[in-house]
């Protein structure tokens, strides 16, 4: 018969940690993933960044009603912050100030510690950043570093703790729904619950097809990031995070080292994405143009996935039709600064509930989120159609 459960989790990446999370609250879950340890692909290559004002407006609902988790979380749930002051600065020269200038006006109703600076203050924030091109900046000085290991297993030790388990080198091979029951048939084995949740990542449309559900045309996407040593004479603690204003290439500390990235978003099939020289030679002549830095050794390099559907907005819900499948995917790339909140919208829209309360002031409906809104049945029947 196999392992039994009430809730089946199939992706064990912060989406699916953040659920099984929230959804092991009230009942058994087993959290089963492909590869041999969790957070392999997306949630290990995160720039690890809480840009409170990033993303549409669905997004930046769902990052609001993750701050106070993230900020606080609960009592046992992680030895180390989560978060820890960072600041974020976006840069524009003077053919990108008009879209600094539209960001503002959009993020300024969010956030009233948002500001537009000149030049002569974002050399002062910044001081490795070019004075000849960059003209004003957007400060946002609320914005965090997010320790990704500690929030992704503190979810996994939340789970353990409450009975459920996590099981690697578990690749689904085949979905099946028999007398109200889904069984698995995994390469570690066959697992069976009423209720499955696929946050399978880049992987969530083959998942749905294995299940029966219609796709909702999921667009992986690689983007590219290398680290590389910094100056001697630059201080790194304090230095904010820099994003341009057209979003071409970004540039933040880590670890003692400098992180780039050309902020590609290079259409991909799913897989374990690997950096491209011809990315990573863009990024960098971006960055030493923009700035005074030289990018000699390269630390470090790495690609991963950020899986988008046409709106931009997350998959969240049940597969109408489909008894039992709750879909968890498109998150993009906000997936950690959104776990705490879509791992209770996912619980909530599993277990058959409404969420209401901080969402609902928010202006999110479950709506918002569904798997079978407008713009992604016509994405998926193109995608379909394609194929």
């Amino acid at each position: 018969m196999g392992e039994t459960c009430d809730f089946l989790v199939i992706g064990a990446g912060i989406a699916g940690a953040s659920a099984a999370h929230e959804l092991s609250r009230t009942g058994k879950v087993i959290l089963i993933e492909r590869e041999s340890q969790p957070g392999y692909h997306s949630t290990g290559r995160s720039a690890a960044l809480f840009v409170e004002t990033y993303g549409n407006s669905v997004i930046r609902a769902i990052n609001k009603a993750s701050r106070p988790f993230l900020d606080t979380p609960p009592e046992g749930f992680c030895e180390a912050p989560i978060l820890s002051p960072r600041g974020t600065l976006f840069v524009a020269t003077e053919d990108t100030l008009p879209n600094l200038k539209a960001a503002f006006e959009e993020v300024r109703r969010l956030s009233d510690t948002v500001r537009l600076i000149d030049a002569d203050e974002v050399h002062r924030l910044h001081p490795a950043l070019n004075r000849a091109l960059i003209v004003a900046g957007l400060h946002s000085p609320e914005d965090m570093d997010i320790d990704v290991a500690v929030l992704h297993w503190g979810y996994i030790r939340a789970v353990r703790a409450r009975g459920g388990l996590l099981v690697g080198d578990a690749e689904v091979l085949s979905l099946k729904r028999q007398e109200a029951v889904w069984t698995a048939v995994t390469r570690a084995g066959d697992f069976q619950a009423p209720i499955i949740v696929n946050a399978a990542g880049a992987w969530a449309d083959e998942i749905g097809a294995l299940a029966g559900a219609a796709p909702i045309g999921l667009g992986p996407k690689r983007r590219t990031a290398f680290t590389f040593d910094p100056p001697m004479d630059l201080t790194l603690p304090g230095l904010p995070g820099v994003i341009a204003a057209d979003e071409s290439w970004y540039l933040k500390p880590e670890a003692g080292h400098l992180l780039g990235s050309p902020a590609d978003e290079t259409p991909s099939a799913p897989c374990d994405a690997q950096p491209e020289e011809l990315d990573m030679a863009i990024a960098i002549d971006l960055i030493e143009r923009h700035t005074t830095l030289k990018v000699g050794r390269l630390v470090s390099k790495r690609a991963g996935l950020r899986s988008f559907v046409a709106d931009k907005s997350p998959v969240v819900g049940m597969e109408p039709g489909l008894d039992g499948f709750c879909w968890c995917a498109g998150q993009g790339g906000y997936g950690i600064q959104t776990a705490p909140g879509m791992g209770r919208i996912t619980a909530a829209l599993a277990r058959g509930d409404t969420f209401t309360g901080d969402f609902a002031a928010l202006g999110i409906t479950a709506r918002d989120l569904a798997p079978d809104r407008p713009a992604l049945k016509d994405a998926g029947r193109l995608k379909e159609d394609a194929c």
